[in-house]
């Protein structure tokens, strides 16, 4: 069950991100690092992805980064965090 609301929220903040149109080089970078890492969160086994303390701080910074101009991308990205900690992320 909580996989399939992975991937979901998943699917929902890919089509958040896409709609994303002010970009500057900061706002670019965060954008590429999340798709990196929701293409790993789909595709690699849990174990690896426990490995990876990065993942969490990097999400994190980008939650902080879109919470005041793209409080829709937020919300979704906050929603995957907390289906990330449940899971034990």
């Amino acid at each position: 069950m909580e996989q399939q609301k992975l991937r979901e929220l998943l699917d929902t903040l890919h089509q958040e991100l896409e709609q994303v149109d002010s970009i500057d080089d900061t706002t670019e970078a965060v954008l590429s690092n999340l798709r990196s890492d929701m293409q790993r969160l789909l595709n690699e086994k849990a174990g690896a992805i426990h490995e990876d303390a990065s993942l969490m701080e990097r999400m994190n910074g980008a939650l902080d980064h879109f919470e005041e101009g793209h409080p829709k991308l937020s919300l979704t990205l906050q929603l995957l965090l907390e289906s990330l900690a449940k899971m034990g992320f």
